[in-house]
């Protein structure tokens, strides 16, 4: 059977070998500690749940220490030439998105069909992260398509992809950390209270002030997190849940995939999410560091305010 612990080993291997191309490095200033920063990502990767919480706790302090002082730098990369590049996306034209595409599309046969495939009466899929699963294969198969399709090797794909993690830097981790801080803020009832604020200041008699409430929330939380995934366990517990679904008796599943997109719409409009409106602007060498949220802050505030009426319209059908 996969695991989500067999995805976690292919990360792993993925960062370890970061690690060892960046310590060969001689390009980067700082190629010890910029290797020593992915290592340390691998070796958690690999078996922190077989470490000691004390050892797993220096570890976070080391890697928060190397970020905040600056121990990650970018160094020298093996790239394509102008001309080359440009030959081969002439060759390759609309082609070049297929890998790409195939990512969702794999993930959706994995999750949809894959998960009631069984040999022996064991699940080829773990039962219970079936799509996380389904997305780590559906990454592994475009990676070899793409490799097929551009004639690269592998090993040519994860030289480029360091290069772009490297440029991102310490900021790659947000997602991941910030969502578990969403966790973290709900088991400490952070929900509990957000819903009694609410219940203190508007008319929760009202459904329409409720979701303008909820989707107002998931975006304005997400401002301030960077990450709608941050927001979404605080705002959909503390608001949608009780008084949107048990209140008013809106339909869960629509409510929950909206305002998700809602918090997405914050995501458009913060320094905070740096992974998409900061590393951009920088990779691009725009002049206006925040040049991406002035471009598209406009844009997400009329998605907020189509997914509010979205929201009233479908959960309440």
């Amino acid at each position: 059977m996969i695991t989500l612990t067999h995805v976690y080993w292919l990360l792993g291997a993925y960062l370890a070998s970061l690690a060892v191309r960046g310590w060969r490095d001689r390009g980067n200033p700082r190629r010890h500690t910029t290797a020593l920063f992915w290592g340390l990502l691998a070796l958690m990767l690999f078996g922190a749940e077989h470490l000691p919480p004390r050892a797993v706790g220096v570890v976070v302090v080391a890697l928060a220490l190397l970020a905040g002082f600056g121990g990650l730098r970018m160094g020298r990369y093996a790239e394509s030439g102008v001309d080359e590049k440009r030959a081969e996306a002439a060759r390759l034209g609309n082609r070049l998105f297929w890998p790409a595409l195939l990512i969702p599309a794999v993930t959706l046969l994995g999750a949809l069909g894959l998960k009631h495939v069984a040999f022996g009466g064991t699940p080829l899929l773990e039962p219970t992260n079936v799509t996380l699963v389904s997305l780590a294969i559906a990454c592994t198969v475009a990676l070899a398509a793409a490799c097929r399709l551009t004639r690269q090797s592998p090993w040519s794909a994860v030289e480029q992809s360091r290069r772009l993690v490297d440029a991102i830097g310490w900021a790659a981790l947000l997602p991941l950390l910030l969502a578990t801080l969403g966790s973290v803020f709900e088991a400490a009832g952070v929900g509990q209270a957000v819903a009694g604020v609410v219940r203190s200041v508007i008319p929760v008699d009202n459904p329409f002030v409720v979701v303008v409430a909820y989707a107002l929330g998931m975006a304005l939380f997400t401002i301030i997190m960077g990450n709608a995934f941050a927001a979404f366990p605080v705002m959909t517990a503390g608001i949608a849940l009780p008084l949107l679904v048990q209140l008013h008796g809106a339909e869960p599943a629509s409510l929950a995939a909206i305002g998700m997109l809602s918090g997405y719409c914050g995501t458009l409009m913060t320094p905070m999410a740096a992974n998409f409106n900061l590393v951009p602007a920088a990779l691009l060498e725009l002049k206006d560091p925040y040049g991406v949220i002035r471009a598209q802050w406009a844009t997400g505030a009329l998605l907020l305010a189509c997914n509010i009426a979205l929201m009233y319209l479908i959960a309440f059908r």
